[in-house]
């Protein structure tokens, strides 16, 4: 993909929502968060409307959002990444698009949906290909634990749906139980490999371009 050239900063902010980013330093990072408060986000101020709202956490580079902002105009999108490079990539390529209904989070998502989101008010929740954080000692480190799946209910109106792809079976397999097990999600049918011509990530282009198998899950919201 080609890395879309440099904007000025005015050209950016309007796709940056105000949050704090984790790795601030600590006296830094608790002087922003009691300056922003504990008031839910009120998404009519964020995007100027009352269209339903869909999150994707970990966004990368962006081609969910890009793709599916200009496919449904009528839906706003919140994007949340930690890194910082990717969701300065991420909002250069909505400025030059002129892209209306998207912006930018970065910082942590389980803070952002824990302190930030109001519950009941999200349509969808996206996750994909999250980092699997392979190494044992790690897995608590993994984005998919039963307090973040709780945070993703929480947010979600009922009805709402909470999509979930990966790359790693054991993972798929680990993540699609423990929601199950929450008891606030219905699993539902995920459509055929061939009905989605396109791509939801780089990941997954790149996966599918390798031959590897993607698993995929879309619940909804009792």
């Amino acid at each position: 993909m080609p890395r879309p050239g440099r904007l000025p900063a005015d050209q950016l902010r309007p796709y940056l929502l105000d949050v704090p980013h984790p790795r601030t330093p600590p006296a830094v990072l608790q002087q922003r968060i009691a300056e922003l408060g504990s008031k839910p986000i009120e998404w009519r101020d964020v995007f100027g409307n009352s269209h339903p709202v869909e999150i994707e956490v970990g966004f990368g580079k962006g081609l969910f959002l890009c793709s599916e902002c200009r496919r449904r105009p009528d839906t706003n999108f919140l994007g949340i990444e930690i890194e910082r490079k990717y969701v300065l990539f991420t909002a250069r390529r909505l400025a030059r698009s002129q892209a209306n209904n998207v912006r930018l989070a970065c910082t942590d998502a389980r803070w952002l949906l824990r302190e930030r989101i109001a519950a009941g008010s999200v349509a969808a929740v996206h996750i994909y290909f999250p980092d699997p954080w392979w190494k044992k000692r790690h897995h608590k480190r993994r984005l998919f634990t039963p307090e973040f799946a709780e945070q993703c209910a929480r947010v979600l109106k009922p009805g709402g749906r909470l999509h979930f792809a990966s790359d790693v079976a054991d993972y798929f397999a680990e993540s699609d139980e423990m929601l199950k097990r929450l008891g606030a999600f219905t699993a539902l049918a995920w459509p055929l490999e061939g009905d989605a011509a396109d791509y939801l990530t780089n990941f997954e282009r790149k996966y599918r371009q390798e031959g590897r198998a993607i698993y995929r899950a879309r619940y909804e919201r009792r």
